[in-house]
């Protein structure tokens, strides 16, 4: 999951900033890191980030990947 699914997959799901964070059990400014894609020693831990895609994936949000894809690449959806 990168930044610009995170923001997409919060957008789709009509989620607040806090309500991820304490669905995932994180802060909310790391949410908020996750969605700025703040890389170095203060930016989000891969654990961090598996537990907010773990949120949105158990709401119904697919990540869609890079790759031979007839969905076009990189994004998310809501499961059908």
């Amino acid at each position: 999951m990168n930044s610009i699914q995170a923001r997409a997959a919060r957008a789709m799901l009509k989620l607040g900033v806090r309500e991820v964070a304490q669905l995932a059990k994180v802060t909310a400014n790391t949410v908020s890191r996750v969605e700025q894609d703040d890389v170095g020693p203060r930016g989000p831990q891969p654990v961090t980030v598996e537990a907010i895609k773990r949120v949105y994936e158990e709401r119904g949000i697919i990540f869609l990947s890079e790759g031979p894809s007839p969905n076009g690449g990189v994004g998310v959806r809501l499961a059908e």
